[in-house]
């Protein structure tokens, strides 16, 4: 891979994201809109139709032709979104195990072909980490992708990537934790004292599926945990949560709270279909809507569709 492909995998260093720096970015400018994707988990689709998610997935022919037409569809997009964030599960190996490093190497061969103008975002999921992730295993990720905690800002509005596996199972990196924590405590901060147009936050665990109250379970996060975060979200002023990792959209609200949850563009566990969300952003508010990947090929009426919502009051 070419070193200029290789670093629009690497733009999340220093705890920011090149070249969406406060300095550049921190006024409010006009509206706009970004992409969400989540979990093209390159092996998911045929390990699960073996019912071996452990130890299988041998094969990502049907992700990798997903995901060739995501990027194609959003290359056709226009107006061009401001940046496409890939919210974790990037890939179906876990650290350590078989087809992890080839599967890496065929997602990155599709992304450098989206137009070079459209950053990428990536958040790190529990199969890029590991459900118990170590040192190593986040180093790994971040000489794969880039930092796996980060903020950077756009036209005013201020985004929060987040390492939600600390959250679910720190037990092997605990102090990779606290300072996570730390350093949430301070962006918090500074979107509360800001006075930011938004705060929004990327993760790959979502807070809640549906009620941020119900148990808690493999899809989201321990009730002590959940209440912490939504409290800390709430108080700072964050507008929206958005997450992957359920393979089927959800989600709810806490307070002035949304909490957005994508299904996959890869294996689907519900009846959505793939697909990508088109987040738009006004002065006033947040709106999107999910699209599946056939919706997307008529990029005419989903360029109506994102001219309406930018003009939303």
């Amino acid at each position: 891979m070419a070193e200029e492909a290789r670093e629009r995998f690497l733009r999340a260093r220093l705890r920011t994201l090149a070249p969406l720096r406060e300095d550049a970015e921190r006024e409010w400018k006009t509206p706009f809109y970004f992409i969400q994707g989540a979990d093209p988990q390159f092996g998911l689709m045929k390990a699960y139709a073996i019912g071996d998610c452990n130890s299988g997935g041998d094969e990502w022919e049907e992700e990798l032709k997903l995901t060739q037409q995501a990027v194609q569809a959003i290359n056709q997009l226009n107006p061009k979104p401001k940046f496409l964030v890939l919210c974790g599960d990037l890939v179906h190996g876990m650290p350590g195990t078989p087809w992890r490093e080839a599967q890496i190497r065929d997602l990155k061969n599709v992304l450098k072909e989206i137009n070079p103008e459209i950053p990428l975002v990536f958040v790190s999921g529990n199969h890029d980490l590991g459900n118990t992730p170590t040192p190593e295993t986040i180093q790994s990720y971040c000489d794969e992708w880039g930092d796996d905690y980060f903020s950077f800002w756009l036209g005013g509005v201020f985004f929060l990537v987040l390492n939600s596996q600390l959250y679910f199972d720190s037990s092997q990196c605990l102090e990779l934790k606290q300072a996570q924590d730390a350093w949430l405590d301070q962006q918090l901060a500074i979107a509360k004292g800001r006075q930011c147009k938004h705060a929004v936050v990327f993760q790959h665990i979502p807070l809640f599926l549906k009620d941020p109250a119900e148990d808690h379970n493999y899809f989201n996060l321990e009730l002590s945990i959940r209440q912490e975060l939504l409290e800390k979200f709430h108080k700072a002023g964050v507008k929206a949560v958005f997450s992957g990792h359920c393979h089927k959209n959800a989600g709810g609200v806490y307070k002035d709270l949304e909490m957005v949850i994508s299904s996959a563009i890869g294996c689907q566990l519900g009846e959505d279909t793939h697909g990508l969300r088109l987040v738009a952003v006004t002065a006033e508010k947040i709106a999107h809507r999910y699209y599946s990947l056939n919706e997307l090929k008529n990029s005419q009426d989903v360029g109506k569709d994102i001219a309406v919502m930018l003009k939303q009051k």
